[in-house]
């Protein structure tokens, strides 16, 4: 039995039977991880200390003990989350040596649920680019097709889920991160209302975008990983305090009533041919089991990109501002003095799309410009959301493509940056309104390249996109 195949709600059914044991389950995963390092999905593993984890809880299993809903599960997180004692580089030259100190509270919750982390997963510098092109560690592969890029800024992520390294992966989106990567990568990523999760611990990029998810290989698994890792920290103000339904006990399967938004600011001319009749198909499928289909208009939706990409750049310039070489990371050899010390570290240390970030970013906050940008943007921000609210008057959910194209070649945008950010078109509006959103498959086009697509949900009811989602997964593998 392959069980590197297995969905993450299988395998923890084969360990409570007894089956395999998590220290056999874990070695195969690292096996795994060597058979395919082609892929380039991990900056860095942990194998002793996942090994310790996976006997322990193979000791506790045997012993009668009560156990957590991921036990002995092997699991990758994005390295921009802190876990003690391991690397956080943030995939950049300026953190290539940094050790955490501390654990970010997502993924103690993953440990204290008996998860085996396994390693730290490849990303985009500091979370910032749509293709996992940008690492200063190198570029990840796609696991479909290897002459591809598996997304960003989660793509190590996403392949590594994709390639049977591990059975679920943490990412974190500001943009799409996990969205467009789940959606390269043909699995399912799931981007939480904001301040379900906690973001004690992760390093931040934009702090009113980012927001912790998971990557799966099923909606089921994303249902229970995000039973996990959701509730209010007292370390993270923004974390929400609401309650935390059953998720996984949320799934039904049945869509009868459901009442599916259709905007047509998200089915424009920019998307590809196949991929809308990918979504053609699915949304077909959700009518013929009784769910109803309702125009909702978005007609600020346009704006979003500009939008994103001024209060991101905004954030992460003022986020960013603490690495100057002083406390921690990149130290320039030479330098004349203090200012000198800080433009030559973070010139080294930093590449060139978070400088350019960086440069954006301090550009619409300065003198004279912060009114015409940043404020502007952030009332604009303000009218996206109520837009969102609005057609949810109508609607339970919103159906819409995760991205307007599959996956690109490596190499392909990669001197084309407006190209590039438009790969984010159909993510970004649901950050700026804070909502939940889900990527899932949905069929393939004429190359096998996976297609996407991304169900949006009001504040708070991933309960109603996990069981959308589910539906429809069961629903194109039955060929119903």
């Amino acid at each position: 039995m392959n069980y590197l195949k297995m969905d993450l709600w299988q395998v923890r059914e084969a360990l409570k039977t007894g089956k395999i044991t998590s220290v056999e389950l874990t070695k195969l995963c690292f096996k795994r991880i060597k058979e395919t390092s082609n892929l380039n999905t991990l900056i860095s593993t942990c194998e002793e200390f996942a090994l310790a984890s996976a006997k322990a809880v193979d000791e506790a299993r045997a012993s009668g003990q009560k156990l957590g809903a991921l036990a002995g599960i092997p699991i990758v997180i994005k390295d921009n989350i802190n876990l003690t004692g391991t690397k956080t580089t943030c995939a950049s030259k300026f953190l290539a040596n940094f050790v955490s100190p501390y654990t970010a509270t997502c993924a103690q919750k993953l440990v204290d649920a008996g998860a085996v982390i396994i390693g730290k997963a490849n990303m985009d510098e500091f979370a910032m680019g749509s293709s996992n092109e940008n690492s200063a560690f190198g570029v990840v592969r796609n696991p479909v097709n290897t002459d591809y890029v598996p997304g960003g800024s989660s793509g190590g992520s996403a392949s590594s889920v994709a390639s049977g390294q591990c059975f679920g992966a943490l990412g974190t989106d500001t943009g799409g991160s996990i969205r467009e990567p789940a959606s390269f990568c043909g699995i399912v990523g799931l981007k939480p209302t904001y301040g379900r999760v906690s973001r004690y611990g992760v390093v931040a990029f934009a702090s009113s975008l980012d927001q912790v998810g998971n990557l799966t290989r099923s909606v089921r698994d994303s249902a229970i990983m995000l039973g996990v890792i959701a509730g209010k920290d007292e370390h993270d103000m923004t974390s929400s305090s609401n309650a935390i339904p059953d998720y996984e006990k949320a799934i039904t399967g049945s869509v009868k009533g459901l009442k599916i938004g259709i905007a047509k600011q998200f089915f424009n001319d920019k998307l590809n041919s196949e991929v809308r009749s990918s979504l053609d198909k699915a949304i077909q499928t959700y009518v013929d089991n009784g769910a109803t289909k309702v125009e909702v208009d978005l007609p600020s939706l346009d704006t979003a990109l500009a939008v994103y990409y001024i209060l991101s750049s905004a954030e992460a310039a003022s986020n960013l501002a603490r690495f100057d070489g002083v406390k921690y990371g990149v130290q320039s050899k030479k330098f004349k003095d203090l200012v000198d010390l800080y433009f030559k570290s973070r010139t080294e240390g930093f590449g060139k799309e978070v400088k350019r970030r960086i440069m954006l970013g301090n550009y619409v906050l300065s003198s004279g410009y912060y009114d015409a940008f940043y404020r502007k943007a952030k009332r604009v921000q303000k009218v996206i959301r109520q837009e969102f609210e609005k057609a949810f008057e109508k609607c339970d959910i919103i159906v819409c493509p995760t991205t307007a194209n599959p996956a690109f070649k490596i190499g392909e945008k990669s001197n084309d940056h407006l190209a590039m950010y438009l790969t984010d078109i159909f993510t970004v509006p649901i950050n700026i309104a804070g909502l939940p959103a889900l990527s899932m498959p949905c069929g393939k086009n004429s190359e096998g390249l996976p297609i996407g697509m991304q169900l949006i949900a009001p504040h708070w009811k991933e309960t109603t996109l996990f069981n959308a989602g589910d539906f429809l997964e069961k629903a194109l593998k039955e060929g119903k």
